[in-house]
C-alpha cells in the first residue's frame, strides 16, 4: 500500500529535492534518513539535496528581520560592555565575580533590555580555552582574561532574528604580551574574513562558506596556530542563532554553497591554547542587496582592553 501510493505520487517525477546532503557535507541541513531517500530512489526520481533552497527559503530575510537583527546585535554589545565592567568594578572593590555571578549580570542586564532567547558563555582563563564552555565556578580575578559571547533576539516575534557576538577583555593594567600576540592574529583573520565578503559582494562575484573559511584560517595556519583551531570560521544566523543559510565553514564540514543577498552570518575565528587561554572575535555580517555589506554589533574589536588600567 505505502509503495503503491508512494509511486502514484511520484510518478512522472524526474528529480526531487530532499534534506540530505550528499556524502553528509552540510550536516545541519540533513534530516532524512537513509532509508527514506533508498526508498525514493527506488521509485525512479533522482535525489537531490534541497540545501540550496532550504537556505533561501529559510535563513534570506525581510527589511524587518534584517533590522530587528542589527537592533539584537546593538543591544548585546551593551550588555558585553556592561558586564565586563562589572567584573571590574567587583575587582576594584576586592570582591571579585564568580563565572556564575557575571552570567547571572548578564541575563538580566539582557532581559531588561527585552533580548529573548538570550544566552551567555563566560569564560575566564583557562576555561576560555573551551570554545563552549559552561564552567560556572571559574574566578575573574586580577589578571584574569575573560571571554564573554552572548545571543539574543530583541523580542519574541517570529520576525526576530538572532544576534551572537564575542569580545574579550584583560581584567588587569597592562596585557601579556603573548595574549596580545593571539588576539592580533585572530583580529586579522576576521578582517581577512571580511574582507574577501567585502570584495566579492561588492564586485557582485560569487562567495561560498567554504571560501570565508578558508581566508580566516590561512591567516591562522601562516602564525604557526593552525593546531590551536577548533572550529569553524562561523554559521548562518535568522530566528535561531544557528539558521539553516549559509555556514562559513570548511573545516568541521565544507558549505559550499554561496552566500545569498539578505542574509546573515557570524565571523568568528578563535585560537585556542588549552589549558592557559583563549581568544575569540566574533562579529554578524549581512550581505544586503545592491553590494553592500553591513558589520552588525559595532566596530569590531581591535585591541584586549585592559579594564584596570589608569585613565589616560
Amino acid at each position: 500500500m505505502r509503495d503503491r501510493e508512494l509511486g502514484r505520487i511520484l510518478r512522472g517525477t524526474r528529480r526531487i529535492a530532499m534534506e540530505y546532503s550528499p556524502r553528509n557535507e552540510i550536516p545541519t541541513v540533513s534530516r532524512v534518513d537513509a532509508g527514506a531517500v533508498e526508498l525514493v530512489r527506488a521509485m525512479g526520481p533522482e535525489v537531490v539535496s534541497s540545501a540550496d533552497l532550504v537556505a533561501q527559503i529559510g535563513s534570506v530575510l525581510s527589511g524587518e528581520e534584517l533590522a530587528s537583527q542589527a537592533v539584537a546585535a546593538e543591544l548585546i554589545a551593551q550588555a558585553q560592555e556592561a558586564t565586563a565592567q562589572e567584573a571590574a568594578r567587583r575587582l576594584r572593590a576586592g570582591q571579585p565575580a564568580t563565572e556564575r555571578e557575571l552570567r547571572e549580570f548578564a541575563s538580566q542586564r539582557m532581559a531588561e533590555q527585552g533580548l529573548m532567547e538570550a544566552g551567555a558563555i563566560v569564560a575566564v582563563d583557562a576555561h576560555s580555552a573551551d570554545p563552549h564552555s559552561e564552567s560556572q565556578d571559574g574566578i575573574a580575578g586580577r589578571n584574569s582574561l575573560l571571554l564573554l559571547d552572548f545571543t539574543g533576539r530583541a523580542g519574541a516575534g517570529p520576525h526576530a532574528i538572532q544576534g551572537d557576538l564575542t569580545r574579550v577583555y584583560f581584567l588587569g593594567e597592562r596585557l601579556p604580551d603573548e595574549i596580545q600576540r593571539v588576539a592580533t592574529v585572530v583580529f586579522q583573520a576576521r578582517d581577512a574574513a571580511l574582507d574577501l565578503l567585502r570584495q566579492r559582494w561588492t564586485a557582485g562575484k560569487p562567495v561560498t562558506g567554504a571560501d570565508v573559511d578558508h581566508a580566516a584560517r590561512e591567516v591562522i595556519e601562516r602564525a604557526g596556530f593552525g593546531e590551536q583551531i577548533l572550529h569553524r570560521t562561523g554559521h548562518s544566523i535568522d530566528v535561531r542563532v544557528h539558521g539553516d543559510g549559509v555556514n562559513n565553514d570548511d573545516f568541521e564540514t565544507r558549505d559550499g554553497r554561496r552566500h545569498l543577498a539578505g542574509t546573515c552570518s557570524s565571523v568568528e575565528p578563535g585560537i585556542y591554547l588549552a589549558n592557559r587561554f583563549g581568544i575569540r572575535s566574533e562579529v554578524d555580517v549581512c550581505l544586503l542587496e545592491g553590494g553592500k555589506v553591513e558589520v552588525r554589533g559595532g566596530e569590531p574589536q581591535r585591541s584586549v582592553p585592559a579594564l584596570l588600567a589608569a585613565p589616560q
